[in-house]
C-alpha cells in the first residue's frame, strides 16, 4: 500500500514538472479577437434588449413633462394600484420568508419521508404558468368552484378582491426564498448547530445565534427577488383580480389598461415606477452579493490565521 502511494506521488510530481505542450497549442490559447467578439456580442445584446427598452420607458414617461408625469402617478386609480401592489407584497413576502426558512431548514438539516416530494412542490410555481395558477384559484373559489357556494353563503369574497390577489402572489413567489437557502444550508452542513445543542443551547438560540448569521445574506437575496416578483406579477393576478379599476388593479394591470386606452404617457409613468423598482432590486442584489463575498473572505482569513 505504501509503495502504491509513493508511486502515485511520484507520478503526480512528474505530471507537474512535465512540459506543458498544450500551452503552445494555438487551439487552446485565448485569441484576443475571440475575447473581444464575445464581449461585443454580450454588450450588444445588453444594449438592445435591456438598456434600450429601459431607457425608452423613462423617456416616454417624461416625454410630456414633469407635470403630466406627476398627474399620472398621483391619479386616484394609479394610487389605488400602487397601494394594492404594496399590500400584496407586504403580506406575501413575510409569509414566503417564514415558509422558505422553515422548508430550507427541514430539507437541509433533517432526513424524512417525502423530502423529495417537498422539493418538487417548492419548484412547482417555476414550471406552472402563472395564468394556470390563477385558474386554479378560480376553480377553487369561483362561483362554480369547489368552495364557491359556501363562500357565497357566508359572504366571503376571495376572487375579484384582495385575498385572491394575495393568494395568487404567494403562489408564484414562494419558491424564491426557499430555493436560495436550501443549497446554502446544505453546503454549510449541520455541525455548528449540533455543537451548539451539545453545549446546551435551545432550538431558538441555535437558530438565532448560529443558523441565521450563516444564512443572512442568502436570506436577504431571496427576499429581494421575492419582493420584485410579487410587485411585478401579472398573469396570475390578472386572472383572479377581475380588472376592477381602482379596486383590484395592481400596477402591472393598471399599465395594461392605460396602454389599451392609448394613455401612453400615463402607462409609461406607472411603468417607470416598476422599472425603478427593478433598478433598486439590482442595486440591492449587487450589494448583497458583495457583502456575501466579503463575509466569505473574512471567514476564510480567520480560519487561516
Amino acid at each position: 500500500m505504501a509503495g502504491a502511494t509513493a508511486s502515485l506521488n511520484v507520478a503526480r510530481l512528474a505530471s507537474l514538472n512535465a512540459p506543458r505542450h498544450y500551452e503552445d497549442n494555438a487551439a487552446t490559447r485565448d485569441n484576443p479577437w475571440v475575447k473581444y467578439t464575445v464581449l461585443g456580442i454580450s454588450l450588444l445584446f445588453f444594449a438592445a434588449f435591456l438598456l434600450l427598452p429601459l431607457a425608452t420607458v423613462f423617456v416616454e414617461a417624461f416625454k410630456k413633462g414633469w407635470d403630466v408625469y406627476l398627474a399620472a402617478i398621483t391619479e386616484a386609480d394609479a394610487l389605488s394600484a400602487i397601494y394594492l401592489t404594496l399590500i400584496a407584497a407586504v403580506i406575501a413576502v413575510p409569509l414566503n420568508l417564514v415558509f422558505g426558512v422553515s422548508a430550507a431548514w427541514a430539507i437541509a438539516k433533517f432526513e424524512f419521508r417525502g423530502k423529495q416530494l417537498l422539493i418538487t412542490f417548492i419548484d412547482l410555481p417555476f414550471s406552472v404558468s402563472p395564468v394556470v395558477a390563477g385558474l386554479i384559484y378560480v376553480l377553487l373559489f369561483g362561483a362554480q368552484g369547489w368552495f364557491g357556494p359556501w363562500l357565497q353563503e357566508h359572504d366571503i369574497r376571495i376572487l375579484f378582491a384582495v385575498p385572491g390577489i394575495v393568494l395568487a402572489t404567494i403562489f408564484v413567489t414562494f419558491p424564491f426564498v426557499a430555493r436560495e437557502l436550501i443549497p446554502l444550508m446544505q453546503a454549510q452542513g449541520k455541525e455548528e448547530e449540533e455543537a451548539a445543542i451539545v453545549l446546551g443551547a435551545s432550538g431558538w438560540q441555535t437558530f438565532w445565534h448560529v443558523t441565521l448569521p450563516n444564512i443572512k445574506w442568502g436570506l436577504l437575496y431571496g427576499v429581494v427577488l421575492c419582493n420584485a416578483r410579487a410587485m411585478g406579477e401579472f398573469g396570475a393576478v390578472s386572472v383572479v383580480s377581475g380588472h376592477i379599476r381602482g379596486v383590484t388593479n395592481t400596477m402591472p394591470l393598471q399599465i395594461e389598461i392605460l396602454y389599451n386606452e392609448y394613455q401612453f404617457a400615463a402607462a409609461f409613468a406607472v411603468a417607470s415606477l416598476l422599472a425603478l423598482l427593478a433598478l433598486v432590486t439590482l442595486v440591492l442584489k449587487t450589494y448583497i452579493e458583495w457583502q456575501a463575498a466579503r463575509s466569505l473572505r473574512d471567514s476564510q482569513q480567520e480560519e487561516v490565521s
